[in-house]
Parts: C-alpha cells; sequence; structure tokens
C-alpha cells in the first residue's frame, strides 16, 4: 500500500520556531539574530571609551606642551634683601596665563639683585619685584610693632594681609577714636629680636593710620591673619 504523506509531516520547520528536530531527534537551536542585538550596546560603550581616552591624552599632551618653567619664591623675603639660588625654586605655569613672569632660564639676570617689594612663599617671581624699593607705596606708611609670643600667628610672613587690633580698649575717648581700634595693614618684614623674646613686625598701612598706631605703647596689639582677599 502506498503510504500517503501528510502536509504537516513534509512542512519544515516555522519561520520564526526557535527550534527544529534534527536527524536524531535532538533540538538544534535556530538562530534569531538576537546575540547579534545585544551585542552592539557594549560595542558603542567601548567606542565611546576609546573616544575618551584618547580626547584625554590629547588634552594631557597639549597641556603638557603649553607648560613653561618660571621662578617662584621659595622662603619669606623682604623688601631690600638681595635675591640668593635658594631664595628661589622652579614652577611650571599655563603659557596662556597673562602673567609676568621671570623664566627660569633667565635666573643668573636676577640673582643678586635686590627685592622692590616682600614675598611670602609660592610667590611668583616677576620682574617688579625686583629694584628700587616700592615700600611703602605712595599714600601708605610703614610702622613697626614690637610683638611678644602668642600676639601674631606663626604662620605670619611679608606679604600677609592682617588686621592690627588693639589689646586692651584706649585710656580716653579722646586720645583715639573709636574706628582707630583696629587697622587693616600689610606685613612687610618680620624680624626675631636677638636680645628678648619680642618679635618686630614691620606692617604697611594707610598714611593717615600710621600716626594712631604708632602711638600705641609697646606690647599693646594684637594681629590677626586674614585671608589674601578680606580686607
Amino acid at each position: 500500500m502506498t503510504s500517503i504523506r501528510t502536509s504537516e509531516q513534509s512542512a519544515g520547520p516555522e519561520v520564526g520556531s526557535p527550534s527544529w528536530v534534527g536527524k536524531k531527534g535532538r533540538l538544534t537551536p535556530v538562530p534569531t539574530g538576537r546575540r547579534t542585538r545585544r551585542r552592539l550596546p557594549h560595542l558603542l560603550v567601548g567606542v565611546l571609551l576609546v573616544v575618551v581616552c584618547v580626547g584625554g591624552a590629547l588634552w594631557w599632551s597639549s597641556n603638557a606642551q603649553n607648560q613653561v618653567p618660571v621662578l617662584a619664591v621659595a622662603r619669606p623675603l623682604s623688601v631690600g634683601h638681595v635675591l640668593e639660588p635658594a631664595d628661589v625654586h622652579e614652577v611650571e605655569i599655563s603659557a596662556a596665563d597673562a602673567v609676568a613672569t621671570v623664566p627660569t632660564e633667565q635666573a643668573s639676570a636676577v640673582l643678586g639683585r635686590r627685592m622692590a617689594t616682600s614675598l611670602g612663599p609660592g610667590s611668583l617671581l616677576t620682574p617688579s619685584s625686583l629694584g628700587p624699593a616700592t615700600i611703602p607705596a605712595a599714600g601708605y606708611a610703614v610702622v613697626a610693632v614690637a610683638l611678644k609670643p602668642g600676639q601674631f600667628p606663626l604662620e605670619l610672613t611679608p606679604g600677609s594681609p592682617v588686621l592690627v587690633v588693639l589689646a586692651t580698649p584706649p585710656p580716653s575717648a579722646t586720645q583715639l577714636a573709636a574706628d582707630d581700634s583696629a587697622w587693616p595693614a600689610t606685613v612687610t618684614g618680620v624680624v626675631k629680636a636677638e636680645t628678648d623674646q619680642n618679635t618686630v613686625v614691620s606692617l604697611q598701612l594707610p598714611g593717615a593710620s600710621a600716626p594712631a598706631l604708632a602711638r600705641v605703647p609697646a606690647g599693646q596689639v594684637s594681629l590677626v591673619m586674614l585671608a589674601g582677599g578680606d580686607r
């Protein structure tokens, strides 16, 4: 008898069917393309990482090439001090910074010259920092005060902005006005006395306030160190 195949027996696996029966009756998965779609996000992340790394390397290389070595102050320097090799060290700054500086290769041209102003550690050395003294500035005066330990911060260096505060109230209202009990000033020099425990601090302040501070008895003022812009 001739067997008749039905359409169901001869038909192949359905389109989109997840599997089909092999020769040995095992199920074999049919490729569906899902694995390829799953790999796409990972490929995109990898491409982005490569772009970011290359961009960062180019940025770092560009900045490194734009750095120039200049001279900076290594320790406190007072006006009139003769510049020595130990007073400066090399730092690198961006060439795009519009700051007048002294390049490292010009160190021999500035060593041996006198400081025109007082600078603290970390300050950049500039051409105007050297030469004839620029202290006191026009309209200002310099007053020296003798201070004992505890009347000034140990971090005090030339160039530090300070507030000069009376340790005791004025004896009478006529001697000092109420507004003259504190004066903003800038430290121009710090010298430790050799004969006693006093430290002499030179202060630059407006000329109108200088006489009032000079009349205050020794040991009656204290210095409050301020941040750079807190005047």
